[in-house]
């Protein structure tokens, strides 16, 4: 009997708003906006604990799941479940260009759904097709490191087909290529990533710099004005990472001395609360000088205040990403693969990268995209150099005795 630890999810992931490229401060990022229930909550039952009792699980083998018979060749469609506004659209929302333009190519419809607005409450939808084998009526899923991990454990992800993804094992930018979950991407690719960095208020601050977690415990001048995320792995994270720890190889000991440090900054008021993305309205307004942040939030502060700022630590930053899978049983697997490998095109990830302004995976993008927006292509938050992919770092996965423990933990330091 396989049984589905709790875990630490947003208590509720709001719709977001549709974006565009000129709305400014107004258009909050997708990632934001999913994680804008402010504490969170420590999901105990209903979803939270998903039990596989008398569902035999699905078919396993150490090569992943395999679709029975892939009806791609006789039915040139594709079903492709995504989060809401995580797609480019026209200004009047009545086209997706990109999805368009492939059907137009390829003579393959894709039946698109913003149907995922929580990655629990997604699991809860599909884990029965999954966990029996069958056929959950999606070609392509998308979702976060976590989940994505957890499907490819079970063997519910299929292994992908190299010869149909040419551009993506080609273009798959190098900090992505191999999670420790998915070791040289053969069940996943990344949709998007999402950096968490230090962000901070100058005005608020009084033109200094905030660039470390270090300062943000421990400046007195900061005491009271400072936040750190809801977000266990993000907040964790950066932690470890000021403690010269490593999220991807942590300890026992480290995580714990990590919420042994965070505790101290709670005991001597140093950190005003830990947030999701609410924290957003009072950075701008200067009442958190500075905070852990996620970059989709400082990219879309910026364009309405000048104050706000960002640092990369010298220790470095945390990145996660949404990812891209065939569930076991699709019945259009090399249809989506085609799929996925038509948004490792460098032209079609600039003109994706151009609307939803998180970190793009695919290497190649800079000058496509600069032909759309050239500031873009020079935001380092939307496509890092060198240097900027070199400091990222991912956390790794967690057995589910180590989630359990850990969420506990931290849920009673941020007094979930």
């Amino acid at each position: 009997m396989e049984q589905y630890e709790p875990e630490r999810l947003s208590a509720a992931q709001i719709a977001a708003m549709r974006r565009s490229l000129t709305s400014g401060r107004g258009a909050l990022t997708r990632r934001s906006l999913i994680r804008a229930s402010g504490m969170g909550a420590l999901a105990i039952g209903g979803l939270g604990t998903l039990s596989a009792c008398g569902i035999p699980p699905a078919k396993r083998s150490e090569g992943g799941a395999a679709a029975s018979d892939d009806h791609s060749a006789r039915e040139k469609q594709i079903n492709f479940s995504n989060w809401t506004e995580y797609m480019d659209v026209t200004e009047d929302g009545k086209h997706r260009p990109t999805l368009e333009a492939f059907t137009k190519r390829t003579g393959i419809s894709v039946k698109y759904t913003e149907d995922i607005n929580d990655n629990v409450e997604f699991f809860g939808k599909i884990k029965p097709q999954l966990a029996a084998g069958q056929d959950t009526g999606r070609d392509i899923i998308c979702v976060t490191d976590w989940l994505a991990a957890r499907i490819v454990r079970l063997g519910w992800a299929q292994k992908l087909d190299a010869s149909n993804l040419p551009h993506a094992y080609a273009n798959l930018s190098t900090q992505f290529r191999s999670p420790d979950w998915d070791p040289g991407r053969a069940h996943s690719y990344p949709w998007a990533g999402i950096p968490t960095v230090i962000a901070y208020n100058s005005r608020a601050t009084g033109g200094r710099k905030v660039d470390s977690v270090t300062q943000l415990l421990d400046d007195p001048k900061l005491k009271g004005k400072v936040s750190f995320l809801s977000e266990m792995r993000d907040t964790i994270g950066m932690t470890l990472l000021d403690m010269g720890k490593d999220p991807g190889t942590f300890t026992d000991a480290d995580y714990d001395a990590a919420i042994g440090r965070l505790q101290k900054g709670v005991d001597k008021n140093q950190i005003r609360r830990f947030t999701g993305n609410d924290y957003t309205a009072d950075l701008d307004k200067g009442d958190i000088a500075a905070c852990v942040a996620w970059a989709g939030d400082v990219i879309q502060l910026q364009a309405g205040n000048p104050d706000i700022k960002y640092a990369i630590p010298a220790a470095g930053y945390v990145i996660s990403s949404d990812n891209l899978m065939v569930p076991v049983e699709a019945r259009h697997k090399t249809n989506a693969e085609k799929l996925i490998d038509y948004y490792y095109e460098p032209s079609v990830a600039a003109q994706l990268a151009a609307y939803i302004n998180f970190v793009c995976p695919v290497d190649g993008v800079r000058e496509e995209l600069a032909k759309i927006d050239r500031a873009m292509a020079d935001n380092v938050l939307i496509l890092p150099d060198k240097e900027m992919a070199s400091r990222s770092h991912a956390f790794r996965s967690l057995t589910s005795k180590e989630e359990t423990a850990y969420e506990e933990k931290f849920a009673k330091l941020i007094g979930a």
